[in-house]
């Protein structure tokens, strides 16, 4: 009985693994998305200590006042995305008014604080959005934060004025604290979304 005939396969040739790595190297990588994000609010409202809470996961009980501006970057994941994160960290005292006017344009997303033990705090929430939007900032998702909510037995601002005031000017609102952590990267991560998704 005769055989059957099969065709012969053509050889495959395996790629090395360096050309594979070279090719890889050589194909357009897509650019990192990035948002600049500012802190706004007055002096002691714990701004700085939102920032560091959820960059490094630690809180500095002891207050010190940024100077002029403060810069820091963090590289996080938004809605599957890699993002590079620049924080510009604005100084609330009057006396570095002309500096930090400088940083407002092209903030995309902005963290609006006040201490809820501390009613001026509060009352000047109105004077940073009027401040930042005269010099530049336009359009910026901001999130209100409540901070310092761990002091309960010192708090004067309630938090149904504070999320009423908020909602008014449809702003997101948190109820956050430096100190404890609570709501600081749910916060965060909210803003980061929101941001993303609008200014991106």
């Amino acid at each position: 009985m005769a055989g059957t005939a099969v065709d012969e396969m053509p050889a495959v040739r395996a790629t090395p693994l360096n050309e594979l790595r070279q090719t890889i190297a050589q194909l357009p990588r897509p650019q990192m998305a990035r948002l600049k994000i500012i802190s706004l609010g007055s002096t002691e409202t714990g701004k700085s200590c939102l920032i560091k809470r959820y960059c490094e996961e630690r809180f500095i009980p002891k207050y010190i006042q940024t100077i002029g501006v403060d810069y820091g970057v963090k590289r996080v994941t938004v809605e599957g995305r890699d993002v590079r994160v620049s924080f510009w960290d604005l100084g609330g005292s009057g006396e570095y008014f002309e500096i930090r006017n400088e940083f407002y344009k092209d903030a995309q997303g902005a963290l609006l604080v006040f201490d809820v033990t501390k009613t001026r705090s509060y009352a000047q929430l109105e004077m940073w959005l009027a401040e930042s939007a005269k010099f530049g900032a336009k359009d910026m998702v901001i999130a209100v934060c409540a901070n310092k909510v761990d002091l309960a037995a010192k708090r004067v601002v309630s938090e149904s004025e504070a999320k009423k005031w908020a909602s008014s000017k449809g702003l997101m609102y948190f109820e956050t604290s430096a100190s404890s952590g609570q709501n600081v990267a749910t916060m965060f991560e909210s803003l980061f979304r929101d941001t993303a998704m609008l200014r991106l």
